[in-house]
């Protein structure tokens, strides 16, 4: 069964307010001196932020639609019975955010039967934030302007293209070295402008290509409505549009063939 226009507009409205409003609890703590910072057992970086963040996002959400599933990185998942999931980032980037670059963002995706239809990138230390939701478009936002058509950029050719990473070491962790050194010599420019914003990029145009080999299911959720929504392709590495293979590559579409042509060929490790 499909859902209803009326359900997903209630959704993305909770989820576009909740991401701005966790973005304002994320900046009493951006840039802060005494901030402590933990490791998790993954040797990520969490912070008071990224907890106060998802707690709050897991109350507001409980408080609209009690009957949906929620999972959160910092606090893990709770089952649902209408067919909806939210899938939530309360920071991404945090390793940004520690070392106080505002490139970091609040992301809330939401699925539905395994595909994901609604999602929002808030950039708060920017005042920038992007959402969509299926065949409703995507919409870019600065500072106090109104809402803005998102489009993806029309650079036909790889050779034109601004590529995207984020963490260049995790390329080489996954067995991948040669796949990025392939992207970053065809490429007309390659850039670190990583984590969601590295997405943001790509959906408003001014970059083309953004690839993650190590992605988890929270990193992926809101892009893939947000990338097809401005008219681009969110995928895996070999094609399949999706957020549940552990990795994405996002695309304007027109360089998604050149670029698969290298990933295909790159097996994780």
């Amino acid at each position: 069964m499909l859902p209803t226009n009326e359900e997903i507009n209630a959704r993305l409205d909770v989820a576009r307010l909740a991401a701005l409003e966790a973005g304002e609890i994320t900046l009493r703590y951006f840039q802060r001196e005494d901030l402590e910072v933990e490791l998790k057992k993954d040797s990520s970086p969490v912070t008071i932020a990224d907890r106060e963040a998802e707690q709050f996002l897991r109350k507001r959400v409980a408080e609209h639609f009690p009957d949906d599933a929620f999972i959160g990185e910092e606090f893990g998942q709770i089952e649902g019975t209408s067919g909806y999931r939210w899938i939530i980032d309360p920071i991404d980037g945090t390793k940004s955010f520690v070392a106080g670059v505002p490139l970091y963002g609040n992301m809330v995706g939401v699925e539905y039967e395994d595909r994901s239809i609604i999602g929002v990138v808030n950039i708060p230390g920017l005042r920038e934030y992007i959402y969509a939701a299926t065949n409703q478009g995507a919409w870019h936002v600065s500072g106090d302007a109104q809402p803005q058509r998102a489009h993806v950029s029309s650079r036909e050719q790889l050779s034109d293209a601004v590529f995207l990473a984020c963490d260049v070491p995790t390329f080489s962790q996954v067995g991948r070295w040669e796949a990025y050194l392939q992207l970053q010599a065809k490429a007309r420019l390659c850039r670190t402008w990583g984590d969601c914003y590295g997405y943001l990029l790509v959906a408003t145009g001014r970059a083309d290509l953004m690839v993650d080999p190590i992605m988890n299911v929270w990193d992926a959720a809101a892009l893939q409505p947000i990338l097809e929504e401005a008219g681009g392709t969110f995928t895996d590495w070999q094609g399949k549009p999706t957020i549940h293979s552990g990795e994405g590559i996002a695309t304007n579409g027109q360089i998604l063939e050149e670029v698969l042509a290298i990933t295909r060929a790159a097996p994780a490790g």
